[in-house]
């Protein structure tokens, strides 16, 4: 037998992933080489003072992946497969650059605190609703349609969302104008390639921006023209000096700013549209998330020749289902269901119809419901004890969304804010980089913080922490 050395964080939880980690960690240091006998499960659960079944479940999860290996009569031993990773190489003399991060993977998954914007509640998916949904969906699907399905999508999802959307979003929606997508960034991928073959060649995109969709976008050969947001939203005037005929807008709450596109703005936009000939994209991507007010109706109910609705479920339920949908002209709509029919044969059918059960039976309506409850009681937590621990930063963007964004007191550092922030155990989202080059320098230092994962009383703590932050002190 072996001794082990297995620090356990027991207030943390998840002991059996801690254990497992343990272990993962010593074969990879070489501190446990393949043939080295383990201890029991029931030694090493009284060695270190857990229950047997802890143990059991780390043996069992690394022997699944590959790193023990177990026979009767000689015990568990460390898989012959298993050896330390080679030493990490030197460095390139000029490295390439290090890729956008995510503003949907905060930088250090294990912080105590995670404030990064755009994550629902996941905990708070509706299993049983969902099984439940599925099943019913299950028992009356014909065989037929398992078979390769129609690359729009499944009809009973588009004609249920079709009404929701009409119902909810005053969306002028039918279900020949509705394709379904895997989710908004997989529609906008669609559509600007679609745009492009019909001589597209630059794509106006708000200023701020999400980081996220950028590179994406870029990746299919259009050119970006940045276009600056106000406190009425997209300066319509500065995107008709551009030579764009096509927007990508935020129009119900702007990211990351929360900025609600002004009446007169709306109509300037459309107008736009009309005198150019072109297309307006719009990413309604947490709209149905307002907390004063019924949502604003979308642009597309204006006018559905010149909008394109983009949405999904990842703000409502969970990014992981990859269920979206675009509501196009119904010209554009026939191009993007060939896209589909081309490059990818349509999205899984049995969740299709799992969701267009849910929203049948008002499921998606009760689940929403909740969700607003809880999202509104956290938003006010956290943006009370920013006033509270951070007197000075003005906080924007508190009349729907799952964010916030904080402008910081005057004189204070984003990027020595957000480190001390992260010694303390805070994960946030500077805005800087959402700023084009141009525009960042007069930006003034904010964060944009999520609030949709994180109970009350942690927001008042992690609010607590980043006004110390930016006072200059941290909190391990």
């Amino acid at each position: 037998m072996t001794d082990l050395h297995l620090p356990l964080d027991r207030g943390a939880g998840r002991l059996a992933a801690q254990i497992a980690a343990g272990f993962r960690a010593a074969v990879r240091a070489g501190r446990l080489t393949a043939g080295t006998r383990l201890p029991s499960s029931r030694d090493l659960a009284r060695d270190l003072e857990v229950s047997r079944g802890v143990v059991v479940a780390a043996y069992e999860q690394l022997t699944a992946e590959g790193f023990l290996i177990a026979r009767r009569g000689d015990g568990t031993r460390i898989a012959p497969l298993a050896r330390p990773d080679d030493p990490a190489p030197a460095p390139p003399i000029d490295p390439a650059p290090a890729p956008l991060p995510s503003c949907d993977i905060p930088p250090d998954p294990g912080a105590l605190y995670d404030l990064w914007p755009s994550q629902p509640d996941l905990s708070a998916f509706p299993r049983e609703r969902w099984i439940a949904a599925t099943r019913a969906a299950l028992r009356t699907l014909p065989s037929d349609e398992l078979t390769y399905p129609d690359p729009g999508g499944v009809r009973p999802l588009r004609t249920e969302l079709a009404g929701y959307l009409g119902r909810v979003r005053a969306a002028v929606a039918d279900p020949g104008r509705v394709v379904i997508m895997n989710g908004v960034a997989h529609g906008l991928s669609a559509l600007v390639r679609v745009l492009i073959a019909d001589g597209h060649r630059a794509l106006a995109v708000e200023d701020p921006t999400s980081v996220r969709q950028l590179p994406m976008l870029e990746a299919s050969g259009i050119r970006l023209v940045r276009v600056p947001v106000d406190a009425d939203g997209v300066d319509v005037a500065a995107l008709a000096r551009t030579n764009a005929r096509a927007v990508l807008v935020t129009p119900a709450h702007q990211y990351p700013t929360g900025v609600v596109l002004s009446p007169s703005r709306r109509a300037e936009l459309i107008a736009w549209a009309r005198d150019v000939d072109g297309v307006i994209l719009e990413d309604d991507y947490d709209a149905e998330f307002r907390y004063d007010r019924e949502p604003v109706g979308c642009l597309q109910g204006v006018d559905p020749d010149r909008v394109v609705l983009l949405g999904s479920v990842s703000k409502a339920l969970a990014p992981a289902l990859r269920l979206g949908w675009a509501v196009a002209p119904t010209g554009l709509a026939t191009r993007l269901r060939e896209h589909r029919g081309q490059t990818d044969l349509g999205a899984p059918v049995i969740e299709q119809y799992a969701l267009a059960e849910f929203l049948r039976g008002g499921g998606y309506d009760r689940h929403l419901r909740t969700m607003r409850r809880r999202y509104r009681s956290r938003r006010d937590a956290l943006a009370d004890a920013l006033a509270t621990y951070m007197p000075g930063a003005t906080v924007h963007g508190v009349s729907a969304g799952i964010h916030l964004y904080v402008e910081l007191p005057p004189g204070s550092h984003e990027d020595a804010v957000l480190a001390r922030a992260a010694r303390s155990g805070v994960s946030a989202a500077g805005a800087r980089e959402m700023w084009s080059a141009e525009r960042a320098a007069d930006a003034p230092p904010a964060l944009v913080l999520g609030y949709a994962r994180i109970a009350e009383s942690r927001l008042v703590k992690a609010a607590q922490l980043l006004g110390k932050a930016v006072t200059g002190g941290t909190e391990g």
